[in-house]
C-alpha cells in the first residue's frame, strides 16, 4: 500500500463528509434530523454487510474480540450518535458550512482534554494552533449577519445552533480517541466502521422507541412519515454513501495509518471545501473574511499536531 494511504484516505473522507453534510441539510429541510439520522444509517448498514460479506465472508464480524467490540461501539455511540443528533440539528439552524466550521474545534478539544485529563505535553506551537483555529471559528461567527434577510444567506448564526455545533464536536472528539483504541488490533476499516455504526443505531431507536414514550411525544410516525418522500430518500441515499460507508470507512482507513491528529487535521479541510457547494447549492455571497476564517482554523489545526 502507498506510504501516503492514510493521507489520501483522511483527504478524500474531508471531501465527502462535506458532500454529505450537504446532502443531511437539504433532506432534514424536508423531514427532519432526527429520521435522516435515522434512515442514512438503515441505508447505510445493508451497504457495509454486502461488502464485509464479499470480502470476509461473514455480514457481521462476530469474530472480533470482545475489547475491540466495547471500544469501537462507543467510538459509534459518541461519534454517530451524540455527535450527529446534535450536529445535523445544528445543520438545520446555522446551516452546514457553520456547523462544519465549529466541527473543526474537534482536534483543539481532543488536545485540551488530554493536556487536563491526561496530563498531556502541548508545546508553544501546539496552543498557537489552538488559538489560530478558536480565532478562525469566532471571526466567521462574528462575521455571519444577524439575519438572512439581510444578507442575502440561507443561514446566519445563532446561539442555540452553535450550542448544538459544539456538543456534536466533543462527542465527534471523543469518537476519535476510542476510535484509535478500537483500530489497534487487527481489523479492517469495514468491520469497524460497522460496529460502530449498529452501536449509533441502536442509540437512534432507543430514543425513537423508549426514549419517545418517557418524553410523551411520539417520534416515530415522522420516520415513517419521512419515508414516502421519495426526493428526501433519495437524498439520504447519496448521503449515505457519501458518508457513513464510503466516508467513515476510509476514516478508518486514515486512524489506522496515520495519527489521530494528522486525520483530523486533513478532516478540517471540511470547512474550507464546503464554500463552494453553499455557493453552488444555495446561491450564498461568502465574503473574503469567512473565507479567510476558514482558511485561519485549517492552518491552526495543521500547527497543532506538527512535532
Amino acid at each position: 500500500m502507498s506510504n501516503y494511504a492514510g493521507e489520501a484516505a483522511a483527504l478524500a473522507t474531508a471531501f465527502l463528509w462535506m458532500l454529505s453534510a450537504l446532502c443531511w441539510t437539504a433532506a432534514g429541510e424536508r423531514v427532519g434530523s432526527l429520521a435522516v439520522n435515522v434512515i442514512r444509517l438503515l441505508f447505510a448498514l445493508p451497504m457495509l454487510m454486502l461488502g464485509l460479506w464479499l470480502t470476509q465472508g461473514a455480514p457481521v464480524p462476530l469474530a472480533v474480540p470482545p475489547r475491540v467490540w466495547l471500544y469501537l461501539s462507543l467510538s459509534g455511540v459518541f461519534g454517530f450518535f451524540v455527535c450527529d443528533l446534535f450536529l445535523f440539528r445544528a445543520f438545520l439552524l446555522i446551516g452546514p458550512r457553520l456547523g462544519m466550521l465549529i466541527l473543526s474545534l474537534a482536534p483543539p478539544l481532543t488536545a485540551l482534554l488530554g493536556w487536563l485529563v491526561l496530563g498531556e505535553q502541548l508545546a508553544l506551537i501546539h496552543w498557537l494552533g489552538m488559538g489560530l483555529t478558536l480565532a478562525g471559528v469566532v471571526g466567521v461567527i462574528l462575521e455571519s449577519p444577524s439575519s438572512p434577510a439581510e444578507s442575502g444567506r440561507r443561514y446566519v448564526f445563532t446561539w442555540g445552533g452553535g450550542a448544538l455545533a459544539f456538543l456534536g464536536t466533543a462527542g465527534q472528539a471523543v469518537a476519535m480517541v476510542f476510535a484509535k483504541l478500537g483500530m489497534q488490533t487487527e481489523i479492517s476499516a469495514l468491520a469497524a466502521t460497522e460496529i460502530r455504526l449498529l452501536a449509533g443505531l441502536a442509540c437512534f431507536l432507543v430514543l425513537l422507541f423508549s426514549g419517545a414514550a418517557l418524553a410523551g411525544k411520539r417520534r416515530y410516525p415522522l420516520l415513517f412519515q419521512a419515508c414516502r418522500d421519495r426526493r428526501a430518500l433519495g437524498i439520504i441515499a447519496l448521503g449515505a454513501l457519501a458518508g457513513p460507508f464510503i466516508g467513515v470507512t476510509l476514516m478508518m482507513v486514515a486512524v489506522r495509518h496515520i495519527s489521530t491528529g494528522l486525520a483530523q487535521t486533513f478532516l478540517a479541510l471540511a470547512p474550507v471545501m464546503i464554500i463552494p457547494g453553499m455557493r453552488w447549492l444555495y446561491q450564498e455571497r461568502i465574503r473574503f473574511p469567512a473565507v479567510a476564517g476558514a482558511v485561519l482554523a485549517f492552518l491552526g489545526v495543521a500547527l497543532l499536531f506538527v512535532k
